[in-house]
């Protein structure tokens, strides 16, 4: 994977936590393109122009959440660009169950010595990437430039509307008897975990056309 796909976002509005995440993921190895971010409204802005292989969410970024936002709705978000490490307060590990069951987001306790974990956590899922990209063979003739748009668009957008309509029937899980919540929560997990995978295949088939003009 070229730098261009090494970019990993940090989304902070505390710059001692930011720039000691940067550091660290400098510390431990790897050329990484670390765009500082205040905040997920700058984040949706910039997924246009570059985007990340990764996300790091500190929980200072999310002191204004707008009204019907929730962590767990803009967490959700991120995830349809890139696997997400959350630093927050110990408590709210609890509204991102089902993201990291999927393996859509890594979650970190933002307490004593956090930054080094999460910054382990940032490079696992960039190798991820790598491995993914790596093993993935395209054919040259069979495909068109634009598949890995269509693939984002033709699947990820029926799976957005499965993962939202399930999150809404989830909000009222006090009406619901157990058994459904319980059948809820898998479906949502399960459509995380395929906008995952199709994220990586979009990924890798962008990287190999990229690749592919080159030679």
């Amino acid at each position: 994977m070229n730098s261009m796909n090494r970019t990993i976002f940090i989304i902070s509005a505390d710059s001692v936590v930011a720039h000691q995440c940067i550091d660290e993921l400098a510390a431990i190895g790897g050329r990484y393109r670390t765009p500082l971010l205040s905040s997920v409204e700058q984040a949706r802005t910039a997924f246009l122009r570059t985007p990340p292989v990764a996300v790091f969410l500190d929980e200072s970024s999310l002191d204004a959440l707008g009204d019907g936002e929730s962590l767990e709705s803009i967490v959700s978000m991120l995830t349809e660009m890139a696997p997400v490490v959350v630093a927050a307060s110990p408590a709210r590990q609890a509204d991102l169950a089902f993201l990291i069951r999927a393996g859509a987001v890594d979650f970190v306790a933002r307490m004593s010595h956090f930054i080094p974990i999460a910054a382990g956590m940032l490079k696992r899922r960039v190798r991820i990437a790598e491995r993914v990209a790596g093993m993935i063979q395209f054919p040259h003739d069979e495909l068109t430039s634009d598949f890995g748009e269509i693939l984002r668009h033709e699947v990820n957008n029926p799976l957005t509307g499965i993962l939202g309509n399930t999150e809404l029937l989830l909000a009222r899980r006090d009406r619901l008897p157990p058994g459904a919540v319980e059948r809820l929560q898998t479906i949502a997990e399960l459509a995380v975990r395929l906008r995952e995978t199709v994220r990586r295949l979009s990924n890798a088939w962008d990287e190999h056309h990229e690749h592919a003009k080159t030679m």
